[in-house]
């Protein structure tokens, strides 16, 4: 007897006509790159679509890495769209690189859509993708798809799970999440909510965060922010702080700092000014001061003790 062909969900006829099917294309067990399809009554729904970095040591000379997305392409005729979780790189990064393959509307947050615009705006396709905003804690329907957000926390405003109710059963896929009591920029992880969902009944959870098998508690926003301001105000100098751009909560911790010290801040890097300007215009950062340009930075005067 000749091996069976590997199975293919793709090419299923025949059958129970309510199978409910999972196909990672990236981001499973692995640090970004998230691409995820769930296919349904022949039709099919990607979750994020994000890209990873190379490093030196095992991909010198590349800078971005993406999902090999052929799967999905070879039933393009059959894909309703994208469901973005949240605004980091490794789940909305390779829209703009992959969408002219895909060409399928997007479904995102404020936030995560306003960031996911001004990618498309450098890319040249702000005026092609179709993006419908969704409210937090919304629920929509996408062709066989019942979709429903849980607000989760994270270091990025707007995080969600997806809760995915089909004939077939009830999945939840998170993207990453944090349990934060204080992440200072939105609201805490509805737990609640999830309990509920939970006591509905879930077929399988799709839960992959970075560091999550990992013992321990990551530390919380708002301890930071009362550590941060200890720590500047023993220097009399200028301090330089670094962190993800993405980071919107820290912005405004660094703010808050600064003014209890009497400091200006300036950012430095285009990333950290486009997510300046999409918190802004979702209204985040709404009681911060504008920042200070580098330009504008470089001829304050330095404090004297």
């Amino acid at each position: 007897m000749s091996p069976a062909a590997p199975y293919n969900p793709g090419d299923a006829t025949s059958g129970d006509p309510d199978a409910l099917f999972f196909v990672p294309l990236g981001g499973a067990g692995e640090i970004g790159m998230n691409l995820n399809l769930y296919g349904y009554r022949g039709q099919w729904l990607i979750v994020d679509c994000g890209v990873t970095f190379g490093d030196e040591e095992h991909q010198p000379g590349v800078d971005v890495i993406m999902a090999d997305p052929a799967f999905i392409l070879e039933r393009r005729d059959r894909l309703l769209g994208i469901v973005a979780t949240h605004a980091h790189e490794d789940h909305i990064g390779a829209i703009p690189y992959l969408w002219p393959q895909l060409e399928c509307p997007v479904w995102a947050t404020p936030f995560t859509a306003a960031v996911l615009r001004a990618k498309l705006v450098e890319s040249g396709l702000a005026d092609r993708v179709r993006i419908t905003t969704v409210p937090m804690s919304g629920r929509f329907q996408i062709g066989p798809f019942d979709l429903e957000l849980i607000t989760l926390t994270h270091s990025i405003p707007e995080p969600n799970a997806v809760v995915i109710r089909t004939g077939a059963g009830t999945v939840l896929h998170t993207g990453d999440w944090k349990l934060d009591p204080e992440p200072m920029i939105g609201s805490p992880t509805d737990e609640e909510r999830l309990r509920q969902v939970g006591d509905e009944g879930v077929l399988a959870s799709v839960c992959d965060s970075t560091n999550a098998l990992k013992p321990g508690a990551s530390g919380s926003e708002g301890e930071l922010r009362h550590s941060l301001t200890e720590l500047i105000g023993r220097y009399d100098g200028r301090v330089a702080v670094a962190c993800f751009a993405s980071n919107v909560a820290r912005l405004q911790t660094i703010a808050q700092v600064a003014r209890e010290h009497d400091r200006d801040v300036a950012l430095v890097g285009r990333s950290l000014w486009r997510i300046e300007k999409a918190a802004r215009d979702t209204g985040y950062l709404g009681d911060v001061p504008r920042f200070l340009t580098e330009d504008e930075a470089s001829r304050l005067k330095k404090a004297t003790s």
